[in-house]
């Protein structure tokens, strides 16, 4: 059972949600006031869009909602967590995952097609898939800045950094592997019809693990 949590703003939690059904997987509607999360619940997504209208600074708020108590207690026992393009800010915020994402370097919002490399295939999220993915980005906040040196860089842009990312970052996972935020979307990429089925690889990671 992997729940879909979402904020006053999220804009993709249908599409994650066809993800995870695509995938194999049973996906569960969370809401941000909730105090727990819904009953058999042995993952969370945290889908992308602008949470309470990146008031403040993006993922901001929505990290000291009530449902993310629950998100953290249940990343704290082992439980998976993912994180997509404003889930990853989310994740930042709540210190569930190092560094902030910050404007992106062309201060302008970005949209396109990347071709991403696999850095880490040692993750719940990232076992089996290919050295290579494609996968869209859409966002204006999505330049991860943060220490490289101590961070878990799973994902990268590789020599095409259009963020202005730090060590070209477009994923990171905690130390222990079950938290990882993604700026790119993969729940956008389950479908040939639109362009790619990439994103598919990593839904279906989550539904074994």
């Amino acid at each position: 059972m992997v729940a879909v949590v979402r904020f006053p703003g999220t804009l993709d939690h249908d599409s994650a949600a066809r993800a995870i059904h695509a995938a194999g997987g049973t996906a569960i509607a969370a809401w941000h006031q909730d105090t727990e999360l819904p009953a058999g619940t042995t993952a969370v997504v945290i889908p992308g869009g602008f949470s309470y209208g990146d008031h403040l600074r993006p993922g901001a708020i929505a990290s000291r909602s009530p449902i993310m108590d629950a998100v953290r207690r249940h990343a704290d026992a082992g439980g998976l967590v993912l994180g997509i393009c404003n889930g990853f800010q989310v994740l930042c915020e709540a210190g569930l995952l190092p560094g902030v994402l910050r404007t992106n370097a062309t201060t302008s919002f970005v949209c396109r097609q990347m071709t991403l490399e696999v850095i880490d295939h040692d993750t719940p999220f990232t076992r089996g898939l290919t050295d290579t993915l494609s996968i869209p980005i859409k966002n204006h906040d999505g330049a991860w800045f943060g220490d490289p040196a101590t961070a878990r860089i799973v994902l990268g842009y590789g020599p095409d950094n259009p963020l202005g990312s730090v060590a070209s970052a477009a994923g990171v996972a905690n130390h222990a592997g079950n938290v990882l935020g993604l700026m790119p979307h993969p729940e956008e990429a389950v479908d040939p019809l639109l362009g790619s089925v990439d994103g598919l690889g990593l839904f279906a990671a989550l539904v074994r693990a």
